[in-house]
């Protein structure tokens, strides 16, 4: 597949799947979005009233099917889980999951991350971060879609609240190496791990099937946490 790269601004750290939906994912965008999902829309969403019940707020990017993201919001009812898919099918498997497990405090997206970061999420808002199994786009001509870079970090300084983390995971060593590289340097984040940015699995993230069969291979799986230390209000 050749892959055209257009302005830095328009470069996309994913590449949209068609694949076909099955009927309960179908069922599912139809039935549940309007009960679990947000639209996405140019301007701040009223996140005062989605949040008003809840302690806090926690973004996880690129959700895939949900796994994570529901296994967490079952085990901290208090705050609110946010997560950013632009994949149907997995937005599908996510709203089934959130709907069988009965639980209230997941709400979704389906669209672009960074631009529902730039353009809908006020400073300051969130309390915790997660990006897990991001694609490492391990290729060097495509390096530059890596979504940890310098446009990501601004983000992440302006919208996590001071002291809240980013936490990001990887099964890539190169990828790893590479999301170390671009939060070590940036003195608005505090490393929680060891000295190469490493830190253990913190509890509350599951090991999804997809990681236990890695795991199984032989693969290894890298965790990084960063503190935001900033006062999150420069302007991206």
């Amino acid at each position: 597949m050749n892959i055209k790269f257009g302005s830095p601004a328009t470069i996309k750290s994913y590449v949209r799947r068609g694949g076909r939906l099955t009927p309960a994912q179908r069922k599912a965008l139809v039935d549940y979005w309007p009960l679990y999902g947000i639209d996405f829309a140019p301007s701040q969403v009223g996140l005062d009233a989605i949040t008003s019940d809840f302690e806090g707020l926690k973004l996880e990017i690129g959700f895939g099917s949900g796994e994570a993201l529901v296994s967490m919001a079952k085990e901290d009812p208090e705050c609110l889980y946010l997560g950013i898919e632009v994949h149907e099918s997995g937005v599908g498997r996510c709203l089934n999951s959130i709907h069988a497990n009965a639980i209230d405090n997941v709400r979704v997206i389906k669209h672009d991350a960074i631009e529902v970061m730039q353009q809908m999420l006020p400073a300051q808002s969130l309390d915790r971060v997660f990006l897990f199994f991001p694609d490492p786009w391990h290729k060097k001509r495509h390096n530059k879609r890596r979504i940890v870079n310098q446009r990501f970090r601004d983000l992440l300084a302006r919208l996590l609240k001071p002291g809240a983390c980013l936490h990001l995971t990887t099964d890539w060593r190169d990828y790893a190496e590479h999301m170390a590289a671009e939060m070590l340097a940036d003195s608005r984040f505090e490393n929680l791990g060891d000295e190469n940015g490493y830190a253990g699995r913190p509890a509350y993230r599951p090991a999804t099937r997809f990681e236990n069969r890695g795991l199984k291979l032989g693969h290894s799986v890298w965790d990084l946490v960063f503190e935001n230390i900033s006062p999150g209000t420069n302007p991206v």
